[in-house]
């Protein structure tokens, strides 16, 4: 591909067909920015990904991977994340959005995600140094704003009953009507609320709201 090339592809099949050689070879740096872990891949192929992650890494790559708070919502993605970071990677939390998901390897290749939309998303490809350069250093920013991940372990999960807190919050509805609707008692509605609010580290319930939609957990 031209040094200056772009070029765009629409899901990760067309990816992998087009792109999947530019992939192979990392030789110092990979570098991976997302909401969570839905942006690249699906979930059963999650597995296989930290298995080459680790092998990456152990060949002296150095991996980095920047998620927002959404990524650590739910088991699954947290333990994936986890994973990545016993393996070697460096992995960080941010709490501002990822308005345009990438990787970039080597600083010679990167690849933007483009608006998350029904049926395969599309993805911009290209090696142009300037193009590159200028993400990269965008990229870099964030990164140092960033939180190490072992430093961000104490967010909620987001199980069906949190979401469902969340709602209430959100409708405003008394702890009666919210506690009835969740078909829970009114003194464990007020008892995981209140976990809740701790959690967020939060005064007030509104607060709690407001935090948990900056950090992504109500999407």
């Amino acid at each position: 591909m031209p040094s200056d090339q772009v070029f765009k592809v629409r899901g990760e099949a067309e990816l992998a067909q087009r792109a999947g050689h530019l992939f192979s070879g990392v030789k110092e740096e990979f570098l991976c920015a997302a909401t969570d872990m839905n942006t690249w891949s699906q979930p059963g192929a999650r597995t296989d990904i930290a298995t080459r992650m680790r092998t990456t890494i152990q060949g002296g790559v150095s991996v980095r991977k920047l998620y927002t708070s959404a990524a650590l919502a739910e088991e699954v993605q947290r333990t994936h994340l986890l994973q990545l970071l016993t393996a070697g990677a460096q992995v960080r939390i941010c709490d501002a959005g990822l308005p345009h998901e990438t990787i970039i390897i080597d600083r010679r290749v990167m690849i933007l995600a483009g608006l998350g939309v029904p049926g395969d998303r599309e993805f911009t490809v290209t090696t142009s140094p300037a193009l590159i350069d200028g993400v990269y250093a965008l990229y870099d920013a964030s990164w140092h704003g960033a939180v190490p991940l072992p430093d961000r372990q104490d967010l909620p999960m987001i199980t069906p009953d949190v979401r469902a807190i969340l709602r209430t919050l959100s409708a405003g509805l008394t702890d009666e009507a919210a506690a009835r609707s969740m078909g829970i008692s009114l003194r464990t509605y007020r008892r995981r609320v209140a976990e809740l609010m701790k959690a967020l580290d939060s005064d007030s319930r509104f607060q709690a709201g407001l935090r948990a939609g900056e950090l992504g957990l109500t999407s």
